[in-house]
């Protein structure tokens, strides 16, 4: 498999210049940079990058914005791009909403360089982006019900008891390989299960899937950590 087409979104020159660096070293490419989110909407329609790696906050238009826009112009079942959203503790309050927006995942910003390398390709293949000790913490932390509904709330019902008890522990944060281990199933088994999970409620990635099992009521909060 080719490597991924990234395109880096961020208003400081120096935190392109150093992920467009660490990327480059490994044999990615980097087909552009964008200073805001209006430049980085113009560059990832003219340039089809696999991955945006994309600042929250942004002159002109933020970064959930520009995403919206991106992935309204090319719908799930398109090559759509993966959007992974930028962020630092003390912005972890826009974490829930760039995945309602339609991220694949975000990274902390202090990312170590093969960390990063890794996120860009985990998220081109459409395969879960953070550590589960990562997920479980910002997602118990940030996630809260929408007053209104949500654009990814599913009905659960097409959903066999097993497939429902997998979408519990993807939200929990478990990986595929502690799936497997507490289920006592096999890896290939796992993503069978996943794979249909996604297809049944038409969900993007698994990204998408954790937070469709929050928004449903599947799971709370509360019960984030494995065994909770």
């Amino acid at each position: 498999m080719t490597e991924p087409r990234v395109v880096i979104a961020d208003d400081q020159e120096l935190v392109r210049a150093g992920f467009a660096m660490i990327l480059a070293a490994d044999g990615i490419e980097v087909v552009g940079e964008a200073a805001d989110g209006e430049q980085a909407v113009a560059l990832t329609r003219a340039t089809r990058p696999d991955v945006v790696l994309m600042d929250v906050r942004m002159p002109v238009l933020d970064g959930l914005a520009a995403t919206r826009r991106i992935l309204a112009a090319r719908p799930a079942s398109d090559d759509s791009p993966r959007i992974i959203i930028l962020t630092t503790f003390d912005l972890d309050q826009y974490v829930y909403t760039a995945l309602t927006a339609g991220a694949s995942g975000f990274l902390l910003k202090d990312v170590r360089p093969d960390q990063l390398v890794h996120a860009v390709r985990v998220v081109r293949d459409g395969d879960a982006l953070l550590a589960p000790l990562i997920t479980r913490r910002l997602v118990e932390r940030f996630t809260r019900p929408e007053p209104h509904g949500s654009q990814l709330h599913r009905d659960l019902a097409g959903l066999t008891p097993r497939e429902r008890e997998v979408l519990i522990l993807v939200a929990r944060g478990l990986s595929n390989a502690e799936l497997a281990e507490q289920l006592v199933l096999s890896p290939a088994t796992v993503k069978t299960h996943i794979t249909r999970i996604l297809t049944k409620l038409d969900l993007r990635d698994r990204v998408q899937a954790v937070v469709a099992a929050y928004e449903t009521g599947l799971v709370s909060p509360g019960s984030a950590s494995p065994g909770g």
